[in-house]
């Protein structure tokens, strides 16, 4: 997560070759693919090798929140949040068509993309089917500020998409759990619905500790970091120093996540395939698609890349924890929220590098449309 220049894109420093590009990432950076395939197969082979290791560590919760869990993902998230340029978010919020674009696809289009493709899928899986479709209800409020990062997207944008993310999921998951597990079933006639209460505190406070905690501590280490170094010093300094923190806990929260359903997944991978490719699915159709949506509305390729990640990503921590308490931890609902994030976290980092080699496209075009201009 630590780059040479924090606030300038790589394909405008790179230049024609691919080496520019990778000079300019730090190790960390360059092999992150590797890091994140060894974090899930160490999380996996403990959660199969040690017994009752996952018993213990479901057992440090608050809320049904993992304690372990919410704290790799504060320390992946802080760097991010602590380089958001605060000053800057009345830029993001005036962009209608970012804004109109990513509650359209989060909202309306991600949920019935997950519904249609659960039903296609897994027609004879019902509780695969129903884990699948929560899966889908839970947008992204957490990782994707490490893609979306990673990807040299818009921090502010990724800032302020995640909060309107956040503040719909209050409001909106338990109505569209009923509607697309109860009501819409029912209307196509596939059959009796299956109801989904989720109390609207659970989704709060899973906002809050998965996106409010790490973004009210990035937001004053800003404020105070600034007043106390001054902008220059904090952003060429500072900010170096934490950025490297943001894959260590990313990392941390990967072994933590797998080691706790280790057993489960190593112990079912029939089912884990049939669960996996819908999910595959998915991810294809939401992040091209909606990659395609920003380039084709003429958004440049920081908000295109931060709107078609926040619209892939998927909020798997609320979606594992609505499965296991309304269904059961050896439930088909709870392996299916577990699937998420074993198919979500390799596919993403894949769409990580497409994203930047399509970067230096976008430079290009933008190149030869100045020039045509002048």
């Amino acid at each position: 997560m630590t780059r040479t220049e924090p606030d300038t894109p790589l394909a405008a420093e790179a230049g024609p070759s691919e080496a520019g590009v990778v000079g300019k990432l730090s190790t960390l950076d360059r092999f992150l693919a590797v890091w994140i395939l060894l974090a899930m197969a160490l999380g996996l082979g403990l959660g199969r090798a040690v017994p009752g290791l996952g018993d213990a560590l479901s057992k440090v919760e608050i809320g049904g929140i993992s304690l372990p869990i919410g704290l790799g993902l504060l320390v992946m998230m802080y760097p991010v949040l602590a380089k958001v340029r605060y000053d800057k978010l009345d830029t993001v919020t005036g962009d209608k068509r970012l804004m109109a674009s990513s509650l359209v696809i989060n909202w309306i289009v991600g949920p019935a993309v997950m519904f249609a493709l659960a039903w296609i899928f897994l027609p004879d899986l019902p509780e695969y089917r129903t884990g699948l479709i929560i899966v889908g209800l839970a947008r992204c409020i957490a990782m994707v500020i490490i893609w979306n990062d990673l990807a040299c997207g818009d921090r502010e944008a990724a800032a302020v998409l995640v909060a309107l993310n956040s503040v719909f999921q209050v409001i909106a998951f338990s109505l569209l759990g009923w509607f697309y597990l109860d009501l819409l079933p029912r209307w196509l006639g596939l059959g009796n619905g299956q109801g989904l209460e989720v109390p609207v505190w659970h989704v709060a406070l899973n906002v809050i500790v998965f996106l409010g905690v790490p973004l009210l501590a990035g937001f004053l280490t800003r404020r105070l970091g600034e007043k106390k170094l001054g902008r220059e010093r904090y952003e060429s300094r500072f900010l170096p120093k934490i950025g490297p923190f943001g894959l260590y806990g990313l990392l941390f929260t990967i072994v933590i996540l797998f080691a706790l359903q280790g057993r489960t997944i190593t112990s079912q991978p029939l089912d884990v395939a049939r669960i996996a490719l819908p999910l595959l699915v998915y991810f294809a159709v939401m992040w091209f698609g909606t990659f395609a949506l920003g380039k084709g509305i003429g958004l440049a390729y920081d908000r295109t890349t931060t709107l078609a990640f926040t619209a892939a990503g998927n909020n798997f921590e609320l979606a594992i924890a609505v499965a296991i308490a309304t269904f059961g931890v050896t439930s088909g609902q709870a392996l299916s929220g577990v699937v998420g994030p074993l198919i979500e976290v390799p596919v993403l980092v894949a769409l990580v590098y497409v994203s930047l080699a399509w970067r230096r496209k976008f430079s290009r075009q933008s190149l030869v449309a100045s020039s045509s201009e002048s």
